[in-house]
């Protein structure tokens, strides 16, 4: 009977319940337990998503929303009751506008990084991407995410660069936030030359806080429109190798405090490598070669004399270099190439995503912190690593600052053999109980996927509270991706 309703809504041709289908959709490369969704259903539309999540307000069917494609491996797909409905919005597919005047984007929540870099390339503009997301990646739910991008420069706010939205919230009423409210309609508000850029409103309310980092809890959303940027006329990637990070750390304080660069991270040659290399033994080979730590900072050019901004930031940035203790700049690590990492940086990975050609499988670890803190966590989960028999040199490292490098994305990617049981166990302990560990040092987890949400709301009782009491007014009965976070 569900699925002759779903099938009226959606057509028959897009409800799913194939028992081959199912289990792909009831577990990932996370350690949150397997549950095998009812049904899959694939909605082409609002008013499509907003049957469906009225349908599920009928019959107490819980949803949960996917935009992205496979691999998943955070948990926040995984159905955490039975009965539950996957909601796939990869049939949304349109690039709804592109404002190259504004330098915003209106995409729907199936379109990935793939498919949107070469229609803003013909507008003129790129997006701000996280680095190297997989193949399959929704540009929509990266910004939700909160994903880190690579320009900490450009990085204003920690919701950045996520503006407008439509979302159906678990009542099934639609609501369009910040400029997107109104008044009158899309259309209307195009033809007075607005973009949808401002994400603040209605009136004080700021409803993208409200569903950002929500994972599917609050609302589903349906488009949203995303900052974006000039596209690069002229660029140069340059690296700073260091045998510790320390030094790293204080060069980039520097250059983020001048915002004189647009890509800035810090990688660990296990990452690095994984960037590079195709397959485990050319990662193995490749990271041998290649020192301990790489600051990568890259300068773009655009407008009139993009060489010319390139040059006079690049020539501040090498006399920064000059006046750091023990520290070289180079062009390029051994076994890599600028040209290569400047195409690392603007495109999405391959279809076999680089965190899976080490060993097939990986679980992140990452939370917010400060630069100058980085240094004892990465001390701590080498010693948890050693604690329960797992290699520290299986973990690649990923220092991203954010929000003009006030903070920063500190991510350790444990890399691991999913048919190894052992590794795969020591590696689940790392992920839930050594997360606890770095919890008391204080790591924040500001996005608290499966084990992490009690780690995170155990310290934040009055958010917790407060959420719930959101939960009940958006979502009164419970509909929405049950299980996840503190509901």
């Amino acid at each position: 009977m569900g699925n002759d309703e779903l099938a009226r809504i959606v057509g028959s041709n897009n409800v799913f319940d194939s028992p081959e289908l199912l289990e792909e959709y009831s577990g990932d490369m996370s350690f949150v337990p397997h549950i095998r969704p009812s049904c899959v259903v694939k909605p082409g539309s609002t008013a499509e998503v907003q049957e469906i999540v009225k349908w599920a307000n009928k019959t107490s069917a819980p949803l949960v929303p996917v935009s992205s494609g496979p691999p998943h491996f955070k948990g926040d797909t995984v159905p955490r009751v039975g009965g539950t409905v996957i909601v796939d919005l990869r049939r949304m597919k349109k690039i709804l506008r592109i404002d190259a005047r504004n330098r915003v984007a209106m995409v729907e929540p199936g379109v990935t990084f793939g498919e949107l870099l070469p229609e803003l390339e013909k507008a003129g503009l790129a997006p701000y991407m996280p680095l190297c997301p997989k193949a399959s990646k929704s540009v929509l739910a990266s910004m939700l995410e909160r994903e880190p991008v690579t320009m900490p420069a450009h990085h204003w706010d920690s919701t950045d660069p996520f503006l407008c939205a439509e979302v159906v919230f678990g009542t099934g009423d639609m609501m369009r936030t910040g400029e997107a409210a109104g008044p009158e309609s899309i259309e209307a508000q195009w033809n007075l030359g607005k973009s949808q850029m401002t994400p603040f409103g209605l009136s004080q309310m700021d409803e993208n806080k409200l569903i950002s980092g929500a994972q599917g809890t609050m609302g589903i959303i349906t488009w949203a429109t995303l900052k974006c940027r000039m596209a690069s006329e002229f660029s140069r990637t340059l690296l700073v190798p260091s045998e510790n990070i320390a030094p790293l750390l204080n060069l980039s304080y520097q250059v983020l405090r001048t915002r004189q660069c647009d890509h800035l991270f810090i990688l660990n040659d296990l990452n690095f490598a994984s960037l590079f290399a195709s397959d485990p033994d050319e990662i193995r080979m490749l990271r041998e070669t290649l020192p301990p730590w790489a600051l990568v900072v890259g300068f773009e050019g655009n407008g009139d004399l993009p060489e010319d901004k390139v040059a006079w930031q690049e020539e501040d940035f090498r006399d920064m270099v000059a006046h750091a203790s023990n520290l070289s700049l180079v062009a390029a690590l051994p076994g890599t190439n600028a040209e290569e990492l400047s195409r690392i940086l603007s495109m999405p990975s391959d279809e076999l995503y680089w965190k899976l050609k080490y060993k097939g499988g990986c679980s992140d670890l990452f939370f917010i912190t400060t630069l100058d803190k980085t240094p004892d966590f990465v001390s701590a989960i080498s010693g948890l690593a050693q604690s329960r028999r797992f290699s520290p040199r299986d973990i690649g490292i990923y220092i991203q600052p954010i929000v003009q490098g006030t903070s920063c994305h500190l991510e350790f990617d444990l890399f691991y053999d999913p048919a190894n049981t052992g590794e795969a166990d020591r590696v689940k302990w790392l992920v839930t109980e050594g997360a606890a560990n770095l919890a008391n040092m204080g790591a924040f987890f500001s996005r608290p996927y499966g084990a992490w949400s009690k780690i995170a709301y155990n310290r934040a009782t009055g958010t917790a509270t407060m959420q719930r009491k959101l939960k009940k007014i958006y979502d009164p009965n419970d509909v929405l991706n049950p299980g996840q976070l503190c509901f």
